[in-house]
């Protein structure tokens, strides 16, 4: 893997990503909102000996992001997207349900560009008979959030999204990888309100999609009582399920 695309760069977790990855011999794609971030990242993922480029668009544009990704590939192959790029959020104090403006950027965010943009790359790495795609979804996914649905429902259905896409593209070469952290680390999960058990690192969950990457895992959950609290949702009845996650919310939303 020579050409890695990485979204949601200038972000904690996609600057892990980049430095987890910078090496010689390796071009990295590096797209992100915010410039200045891009450009530091860049200098040091550049200090690390590999080759970068940068994109600073908004996700929120899906169209132009498509035709980014297109120009990207057709100007060197891509052989790794990792699709890093999100938003969370929660329910505003005092409201009753999410704000519906909210509940769309969520959707756009963190469903329907990365789900698009995964469709565009995976189509022109099944043409070549190769290629890996990497979405990174939540924990978050598995659960009936009442204080984050728009959070909960866009992830859950990257993730439904994640494994048909890999079922329809393993027999043309391309691999398809589903990354469901629990906490990371960074300054998007600290204006985050709540306790934060069981949190990874950005490079300790970078080190860890790395690795499932390579391994050309389907699915892999971070930290293990995430997978496990996975199956304890299905488990329970719907009513005591219900009362817990709402014990969950955070005091005053």
């Amino acid at each position: 893997m020579n050409r890695i695309l990485i979204t949601g760069a200038s972000g904690g977790l996609g600057t892990a990503l980049a430095r987890e990855y910078a090496a010689p011999g390796r071009t990295l794609l590096l797209w992100g909102r915010d410039r200045d971030r891009l450009e530091s990242v860049a200098a040091t993922s550049r200090a690390a000996g590999a080759v970068v480029a940068i994109r600073s668009l908004d996700l929120t544009d899906v169209a132009a992001a498509i035709a980014a990704i297109e120009a990207d590939d057709a100007a060197g192959t891509i052989d790794l997207a990792i699709f890093a790029a999100g938003l969370g959020d929660i329910r505003a104090p005092g409201a009753h349900v999410e704000d519906a403006g909210q509940v769309a950027r969520l959707g756009i965010v963190n469903f329907v560009a990365p789900a698009a943009l995964a469709s565009a790359i995976a189509a022109r790495m099944a043409r070549r008979g190769r290629g890996q795609v990497v979405l990174v979804g939540s924990a978050a996914a598995f659960h009936a959030l009442p204080f984050a649905s728009g959070y909960a429902g866009s992830k859950a259905g990257l993730a439904r999204f994640a494994d048909a896409l890999r079922i329809g593209a393993r027999g043309h070469g391309v691999s398809v990888t589903l990354v469901s952290p629990g906490f990371i680390d960074t300054a998007a999960a600290h204006a985050t309100p709540g306790p934060k058990p069981f949190s990874l690192s950005p490079a300790q969950a970078a080190a860890r999609i790395a690795a499932a990457a390579a391994q050309g895992r389907a699915h892999v959950v971070m930290r293990w009582p995430f997978a496990g609290l996975r199956w304890f949702d299905r488990l329970l009845p719907r009513s005591l399920r219900d009362r817990l996650l709402r014990a969950l919310t955070p005091p005053g939303h």
